[in-house]
């Protein structure tokens, strides 16, 4: 929550910066911050705004200027934007600043990059200019004259768009890419989007199963209804802790799709089958569908706690009940390939309807024609 002159509202990104008297040799009470403090915070706290990610982390960056004879708010934004991808921020990309200067005599104007305490101070002119690769995500201009020429103006532009990517160039050096995940030590959330009807599931009678998640975990779970969806919202300071919460609720909340291919285990084994438990469910892999060859004792082919690879082909429309495949992964002995081949069993079956033709009605064999036939034609 801000609290300040104009109202309260809440933000998610906090910038604070502290410009201490001794960073310039002085000698001063420590005290709250000033109009200049707050001034180059929120300038900033501007420029790293837009590349911040969707999060929901309240993030808070500090920044502690030890010494200065230059642009420290520009520093801020450098050293900021590095601090930010080191911490495992996934930010959109880099951001460098730079402050740019100006001298004139009233004639001639010369533009300056990165000035320094005294070409502040002696100028006509402080324009702070921030940005990725891509553009400007923040400016700020002091100036002590009256007005400026639009192509002085267009100048300073420039000379800042090559002072930024080469500063960028520089960052890039110690670090290129926001890291993969968050430091160990930091506090972790994690929000995973679920169906309405799931809620009541990961919950449990009297909140006993997320009490079971809590406890065995060492997590803090909550869960919000946003419309059509739930919002399950997981922290801890552990990632261990938020991965092992994470997968409980998948398992809760997992939904088999017709088509999908999932590794499971045997988890019994029946003349007609055996029972595979795959992500916290469990489905029949029939007799029929574990080989394209006919299989006379399932025993002899799996044992419980048998890892095997199976294909979803069918889940039942009134009791919910899963079918499961391996042999539609197998290559088809007679050579029609994979896939899901129901008949591939029966290929035996083939000869029959040879030995029918000619014993039914006495004529010659059907799939010749008899000459009747073919006189017609």
């Amino acid at each position: 929550m801000i609290d300040n002159a104009l109202g309260q509202y809440y933000d998610k990104f906090i910038l604070h910066y502290n410009f201490p008297p001794y960073s310039v040799g002085e000698t001063k009470p420590m005290r709250g911050p000033g109009r200049r403090e707050i001034g180059h915070a929120n300038l900033a706290a501007r420029s790293l705004r837009m590349v911040m990610p969707v999060s929901p982390y309240t993030i808070r960056l500090v920044s502690d200027i030890l010494e200065s004879n230059g642009s420290s708010s520009m520093a801020t934004v450098c050293a900021g934007s590095m601090a930010l991808m080191d911490a495992g921020i996934q930010v959109k990309a880099a951001v460098s600043g730079i402050a740019m200067g100006m001298i004139s005599d009233g004639k001639r104007i010369a533009i300056l990059s990165d000035i320094l305490g005294d070409e502040d101070a002696l100028g006509d002119m402080d324009f702070k200019v921030t940005g990725t690769n891509e553009g400007i995500t923040g400016c700020q201009m002091d100036i002590k004259i009256d007005g400026l020429p639009y192509e002085q103006l267009e100048k300073a532009l420039e000379q800042a768009r090559q002072g930024r990517l080469h500063i960028l160039g520089e960052m890039a050096k110690g670090i290129a890419q926001p890291a993969e995940d968050l430091k160990p030590h930091a506090p972790r959330m994690v929000q995973l989007t679920i169906e309405k009807s799931f809620i009541g599931a990961v919950i449990g009678p009297g909140g006993k199963v997320i009490q079971e998640i809590q406890a065995m975990t060492g997590t803090v779970i909550n869960i919000e209804e946003v419309g059509d969806k739930g919002i399950v919202s997981i922290a801890s300071s552990d990632k261990a802790s938020i991965d092992a919460a994470v997968e409980r609720v998948n398992k809760i909340t997992f939904t088999p799709q017709v088509g999908e291919v999932y590794v499971g285990k045997v988890a019994s084994v029946m003349p007609y089958g055996v029972f595979v438990d795959f992500h916290g469910k469990s489905g029949l892999l029939h007799v029929s569908e574990i080989s394209h060859t006919r299989i006379e004792n399932v025993e002899e082919h799996f044992q419980e706690g048998d890892e095997v690879k199976v294909k979803l082909i069918e889940v039942d429309k009134k009791t919910g009940k899963l079918r499961l495949s391996r042999k539609a992964l197998l290559p088809n002995p007679n050579g029609n390939g994979g896939g899901d081949d129901r008949d591939g069993d029966r290929g035996d079956r083939g000869d029959r309807g040879g030995d029918r033709g000619g014993d039914r009605r006495g004529g010659g064999d059907r799939r010749g024609g008899g000459g009747g036939f073919k006189g017609r034609r």
